[in-house]
């Protein structure tokens, strides 16, 4: 069974993109991956909290997490080779459209004085990122089960070539933006 995003980006999204900005079917914009990621911080050292986040990250994407290992020792932030250094989950094809979905329709209306997510947070190719601060917005997580509340990157990578046509494909998909301009 398709995503419900997925057939309502084929039957409505799709042709209003072409329309507004190129008349080649193939080169119509859509999203390719969506990164979830976590720092690790403090949670370098306990095993057992870093457990914890990939075990919610992955409730919460729908497929399991990964741990990021450092690849070089940074006296600075008192990280070695071979740390484990932050939690991240890549997204594509059902699963993607699926959280995509939960993202809009449930997860971002039950932020608490929640007034849409910042319109700048496009990288000038395409690519939208923003940050949440924390997972207890997502249904899938039991607070009962978290040791410590943490924020999240989203990364949303389309192949728009400009901002503007992936903050209309973002719009048209229902992401939720703050009044201003882009």
């Amino acid at each position: 069974m398709a995503s419900r995003l997925l057939e309502r980006y084929k039957a409505n999204i799709k042709p209003v993109l072409e329309s507004e900005f190129s008349k080649n079917k193939t080169l119509t914009a859509k999203v390719d991956k969506i990164v979830i990621s976590v720092g690790a911080g403090e949670a370098m050292k306990d095993s057992k909290l870093l457990q914890n986040i990939q075990d919610t990250i992955s409730l919460i994407a729908g497929q399991r997490a990964v741990k990021v290992i450092a690849k070089k020792s940074v006296a600075g932030f008192k990280v070695r080779e071979g740390y484990p250094v932050g939690i991240k989950v890549t997204l594509r094809g059902e699963n993607m459209y699926n959280f995509l979905d939960k993202l809009c329709a449930i997860s971002l209306p039950r932020v608490k004085d929640f007034r849409g997510l910042n319109r700048n947070g496009f990288d000038g190719r395409g690519n939208f990122n923003f940050g949440l601060d924390e997972q207890l917005m997502f249904p899938e997580v039991v607070y009962d089960d978290i040791i410590k509340t943490h924020g999240m990157n989203i990364s949303i990578a389309t192949t728009a070539t400009a901002d503007a046509e992936a903050f209309r494909l973002l719009e048209l998909i229902g992401i939720p933006f703050s009044k201003g301009r882009v």
